[in-house]
């Protein structure tokens, strides 16, 4: 396709767009969803963490076994989401190697066919039947591979998921959010222990509402609402059920 000249001298390099240099829109959308990930995995250490120590407050005042349970249950709440963060992502990378592999193969054995269908896409998305022709012979003639991944499976090669980075940082997501209620309940007395962790625990959580409701561009007074409650909620059932546990014990 060819474009009118704009009075540019043709050796001069073209002018630099106000757009180049920026990251790209689906690299932004990628960010906001790991950071999003990130937010949620620290409130589930939060909220996880914080409903172990808070029964087993209410079962014994003895800080090294309320230390003890938080510490299991970190433990074993961080290699659970790492583990199960390693699988789901491996899955989703597996997927689209077999997706590019198929569209590679399809290219290869039926370019005719491929060339056809990437104009139906762009004729789909508006443009003319002229137009979708034209753009999808150019696109072909750059990279076919990438323009057919990209319209018609959203896929870019270059950035496959990868599986033990996003176990990594569900990880240490939920160690992060654990360690709050674990270090307030043992720092603080008997007396106070509960009430701190509940006071932490709580603006923690109306924190990583907020900010997970801005990052998703949702209303955030019902995204702290339903956190926050929640929390709550989690670390008053455990807290009575600690309760009775202790008393019929003792």
């Amino acid at each position: 396709m060819s474009f009118p000249t704009t009075g540019q001298p043709t050796g001069d390099p073209p002018p630099m767009s106000r757009h180049e240099g920026e990251p790209h829109v689906d690299s932004v959308n990628n960010l906001l969803n790991k950071l999003r990930a990130s937010v949620l995995g620290a409130n589930d250490g939060i909220v996880s963490v914080a409903g172990i120590v808070m029964g087993f407050a209410g079962a014994t005042t003895d800080r090294h076994t309320i230390f003890l349970g938080g510490m299991a249950g970190l433990v074993a709440g961080a290699l659970s989401m790492a583990a199960g963060e390693y699988v789901s992502v491996s899955t989703q990378r597996d997927t689209e190697r077999a997706l590019i592999a198929k569209e590679t193969r399809e290219l290869a054995e039926e370019p005719e066919e491929e060339l056809a269908e990437l104009a139906d896409l762009y004729r789909e998305r508006g443009l003319s039947e002229d137009l979708a022709r034209k753009v999808a012979l150019e696109l072909t003639a750059h990279d076919a591979l990438r323009s057919h991944l990209d319209i018609e499976l959203g896929i870019d090669p270059d950035e496959l998921t990868n599986p033990w980075q996003a176990a990594m940082a569900s990880m240490v997501a939920f160690t992060l959010g654990a360690l709050l209620p674990m270090l307030t309940i043992l720092l603080f007395g008997a007396g106070l222990r509960v009430y701190v962790t509940v006071a932490a625990v709580t603006v923690a959580l109306a924190l990583t509402g907020y900010v997970s409701a801005r990052i998703g561009d949702a209303p955030t007074r019902p995204a702290v609402l339903r956190n926050v409650v929640g929390g709550l909620l989690a670390m008053l059932v455990t807290y009575a059920i600690g309760s009775l546990i202790g008393n019929g014990v003792g």
